[in-house]
């Protein structure tokens, strides 16, 4: 990654991944997770459900709702989270290709 100046900041371009900036383990995944977790924000906002609403819709319980409305997301699975937006009315299709390099990558793509 380019570093440069601006005013006297050092500034870093980041990768397009904030989890892999950071360092964290299992960074893809958590870009999936976390992109998950936006869509099922706006689809609960598009709707108006309550967090308890939401929970009986989704199948899980309300302080799990809580939790991921506060960014905690780590004990629901990349499943779940598919799972409940499908239960707020999102169909998910999932595409597989070659990868361009020896190891691919996961890439969620909203339309």
């Amino acid at each position: 990654m380019k570093k440069r100046r601006i005013d006297g900041v050092e500034v870093q371009r980041g990768s397009g991944n904030v989890f892999a900036d950071l360092g964290l383990p299992d960074a893809d995944k958590l870009k999936i997770k976390s992109g998950l977790v936006i869509e099922i924000r706006k689809a609960m906002r598009r709707v108006g459900l309550t967090q308890q609403e939401a929970a009986k819709r989704m199948g899980i319980t309300q302080p799990k709702v809580s939790d991921m409305m506060r960014g905690d997301f780590s004990n629901l699975s990349e499943r779940k989270l598919m799972d409940c937006l499908n239960r707020l009315g999102y169909d998910i299709e999932i595409k597989v290709k070659p990868a361009s390099e020896p190891v691919g990558h996961l890439l969620l793509a909203i339309a």
